[in-house]
């Protein structure tokens, strides 16, 4: 009589420690990022968003109009953890609004305070 069961390989513990084959937001984080979102589109600001899930970052675009280049892009980087922090905003050309290790903190950059000309 022959068995069906099959041995499979316990998990080592550097398997544990792999790190992931592309980079998502959590659901909490995307909570945060929804609700500000959703605020600027209440405002008429923001129209349309896109998400890419790459290996060493998730970013979050949002525009103006659909056709038109990315206005902001929110990003997860891991490989910042420990450094800058894995959260930043970046505007058009590049530049980093605002970056740091607490997502809600960095997405205080879309308060209309930042943006008042004075």
């Amino acid at each position: 009589m022959t068995s069906n069961i099959v041995k499979l390989p316990t998990p080592s513990s550097s398997a544990h420690q792999r790190a992931p084959s592309q980079v998502a937001f959590q659901r909490q984080e995307l909570s945060l990022i929804l609700n500000v979102y959703g605020q600027m589109v209440s405002n008429g600001e923001w129209k349309d968003y896109g998400m890419s899930f790459l290996k060493d970052r998730a970013v979050f675009a949002v525009y103006r109009k659909a056709s038109e280049h990315a206005l902001y892009s929110i990003q997860k980087i891991p490989a910042l953890r420990d450094k800058q922090g894995q959260y930043c905003v970046i505007a058009p050309g590049g530049l980093i609004l605002k970056r740091g290790h607490d997502l809600k903190a960095v997405l205080r950059v879309f308060d209309k305070q930042c943006f008042k000309v004075r």
